[in-house]
């Protein structure tokens, strides 16, 4: 693939955004066949034959090489995650146009993807960051900034697009409570070239979220959603309501008091340097499962669309957003 001009044909410059437990390849094949650029996370795999068949299935519907529809792949590069390396090996055997690195270091991705001729784009949360994957030649990056669903970032996208485009002339990618064609203008309007939508995207048809987790983002405003880094360790936005279900009581001062139990469950894995199974099919993953993340975005969320029609009602919102500006 190797060139960005892809964006300029897409419906509308949106990545959906990868997100554990809730995409999966029948939700990618829906985003990109309705011209956008759908995404998952290799973890979402609970084995390395799963991943596999994973990617066939996606290669199959929106094909290879230079015809193939534009879609992307999300790995962890961190030592943490045990099996990376591993899953590097099956993004070269199915060769994803666009490779999304998290945490660690993303040069030697950058150097095998594009051997290829793959794009690499890198979440990144402030500047030093930033500086890093530049330096390492990704293709893009991928602002993640405060309201962002999941782990999440601290910066606003008014101060962190305009000190990254002075150093960087590559893609620009914003994510950060971006739930409406409205906000997709916005950034483009902000320097940025795509979007980074993934709470919107948990109520649709094809994602794999519970039916509890699409009604709670039904029900959820901007002030439903909490930031801790307690369950993680690092900062992250939660629903407030699947806290209190999963008996963590949310405080002023953040979450505190009585998460024992899931300490009980977490403290095990930090001690054995963060190197997390994501076999979420283990009983002691049902925590995890039964605590939602989301972003701030969620206000504007009030129906579960198929991805088909999300877009077509998201390509209606831009056009009218920027009929009211020109």
């Amino acid at each position: 693939m190797k060139n960005q001009n892809y964006i300029n044909h897409l419906r509308l410059p949106i990545i959906q955004s990868p997100m554990f437990i809730v995409s999966n390849a029948r939700l990618v094949i829906a985003s990109s066949k309705a011209g956008i650029v759908g995404s998952f996370p290799t973890a979402n795999s609970r084995t390395l034959e799963a991943l596999d068949q994973t990617f066939t299935e996606i290669t199959q519907a929106l094909g290879t090489g230079e015809e193939a529809l534009p879609w992307a792949v999300n790995i962890i590069i961190s030592k943490m995650y045990a099996r990376s390396n591993d899953d590097l090996e099956l993004i070269l055997k199915h060769k994803p146009p666009i490779v999304i690195t998290s945490l660690g270091n993303p040069a030697e991705v950058v150097k095998k993807v594009h051997e290829y001729g793959g794009l690499v784009y890198s979440d990144v949360i402030n500047l030093y960051h930033s500086k890093k994957a530049i330096s390492a030649g990704v293709d893009g990056l991928i602002l993640v900034c405060n309201g962002a669903g999941g782990h999440t970032g601290d910066l606003s996208p008014f101060a962190f697009v305009s000190e990254v485009r002075e150093i960087f002339d590559g893609t620009i990618i914003v994510g950060g409570s971006i739930s409406s064609g409205d906000s997709v203008l916005a950034i483009k309007a902000l320097g940025a070239d795509m979007a980074y939508m993934g709470t919107r995207f948990i109520a649709t048809k094809e994602s794999d979220a519970t039916e509890e987790y699409k009604q709670m983002i039904l029900d959820a405003s901007a002030t439903d959603i909490i930031k801790s880094n307690k369950i993680t360790g690092v900062n992250g936005n939660w629903l407030e309501q699947s806290l209190k279900n999963a008996g963590i009581s949310p405080n002023t001062g953040g979450i505190q008091s009585t998460l024992s139990d899931f300490k009980k469950m977490i403290m095990p894995l930090i001690k054995q340097k963060l190197k997390v199974d994501f076999d979420v099919s283990k009983a002691t993953a049902k925590r995890w499962r039964d605590i939602f993340s989301a972003g701030q975005g969620v206000g504007s969320i009030s129906n579960v669309p198929s991805v088909e029609d999300l877009v077509l009602e998201l390509e209606q919102q831009y056009a009218k957003s920027k009929s009211r500006i020109i």
